[in-house]
């Protein structure tokens, strides 16, 4: 990677007066996380995309909990990593910050991030299907059937299943921020899953500067203003030292 091309990028966040920053599963790998989908999602035989859906949990909650719930046990051993903390430092630089992960693992919380829109949701907040009551929980390991402490009735990982839309308020967030930064950076995602494949031409088209930050080029890559290839933990913090 050409030193210019990252003096650039470092130049465009350091300028800039609104940064909003994109984040996908690349992050999170770079703490250990696995993507819990495709080949290495394989879990006692089931895909995520089987696990993961209203109907499977109307159809056996107990096992959709089960592997929430390894999951959770899984995640908890695993620490942000140096993009996480670098990610959330700016928020004390920058006036017009926001982050927008497609994370669930809470990690960036965990890295003091605030100023976020966690538009998958949360493993670590549970919602009842009875009441709505959306709590934390870092509970390890859970009961395989957790109730509402509220109105008895039975509680669902708050993350947006397949099949299901995202919450309307995280998608208007997203969408004025995204219309209203000089700077987007897309960090570690693959550009495939709508609509966040959809926020660098909202941005694009708004007038911002992309700087992708992937290990491989994706779908999104012809949009970047600036490219980098490597690792988040590597690239993310040299990036935003700029103005430290």
């Amino acid at each position: 990677m050409s030193p210019d091309l990252l003096n650039d990028a470092r130049s465009r966040l350091a300028s800039a007066r609104a940064v909003t920053v994109l984040t996908g599963v690349g992050i999170s790998a770079d703490s250990g996380v696995p993507t819990f989908r495709g080949t290495d999602g394989l879990w006692r035989n089931y895909r995520a995309e089987d696990l993961a859906t209203p109907e499977a949990f109307k159809r056996d909650p107990r096992l959709v909990w089960e592997w929430y719930s390894w999951r959770r046990e899984l995640i908890a051993t695993k620490q942000p990593n140096d993009a996480h903390r670098a990610i959330a430092s700016v928020e004390s630089r920058v006036n017009d910050f926001w982050l927008i992960t497609q994370n669930v693992d809470g990690l960036h919380r965990a890295a003091g991030s605030r100023k976020l829109s966690e538009i998958h949701g949360n493993i670590w907040m549970v919602r009842c299907t009875g009441c709505g009551t959306m709590t934390e929980n870092y509970q390890v390991p859970l009961p395989l059937l957790p109730y509402c402490g509220q109105c008895g009735e039975l509680l669902r990982p708050h993350i947006v299943w397949f099949g299901e839309s995202l919450q309307e308020e995280d998608l208007t967030r997203c969408a004025n921020q995204l219309q209203a930064c000089d700077v987007l950076l897309v960090i570690g995602t693959s550009g495939v899953v709508y609509p966040a494949a959809g926020f660098a031409a909202i941005a694009k088209e708004a007038g911002a500067c992309v700087i992708e930050v992937n290990l491989d080029p994706t779908p999104q890559s012809d949009l970047a203003d600036i490219a980098l290839r490597g690792r988040a933990k590597e690239l993310v913090p040299l990036l935003l030292q700029a103005g430290e």
